[in-house]
């Protein structure tokens, strides 16, 4: 079970970034995605996760209105838009799978069964 984030860059606040995670060694369709992010001297947080089939989604408070997730299952892909972006969502981004097919809510980052490498943004001036 591989994944694969990416899409980091540098961004001037207000601007956009698009994040990207590529499944590999499983079947996509069996696992929930979500979103965390970490910033230095901070714990690693939840940002957003979508359900197996996509028809469940959650957003942290920070981030709602902000942040769009979606998946293509058949791409083994699950994106975050980010947009209006802040100083403060400044962070390495990871992406991380379980294997479940309930509905999302804030999931703990420690029943994540599976996390990719991270991807930095920063939102900067």
């Amino acid at each position: 079970v591989q994944l694969q984030a990416s899409g980091g860059g540098l961004v001037q606040p207000g601007g956009s970034l698009r994040l990207s995670c590529v499944a590999s060694g499983f079947r996509l369709n069996y696992h929930a995605i979500g979103w965390f992010r970490q910033a230095p001297g901070k714990e690693r947080a939840f940002v957003s996760a979508i359900s197996w089939g996509g028809g469940s989604t959650s957003y942290a408070d920070s981030v709602k209105g902000r942040f769009t997730i979606s998946r293509d299952n058949d791409k083994k892909t699950v994106a975050l838009q980010m947009n209006s972006l802040k100083p403060e969502d400044t962070a390495t981004y990871y992406c991380a799978a379980v294997r479940t097919r309930a509905n999302v809510g804030i999931i703990p980052r420690n029943i994540m069964d599976d996390w990719g490498k991270g991807t930095q943004v920063t939102v900067s001036s």
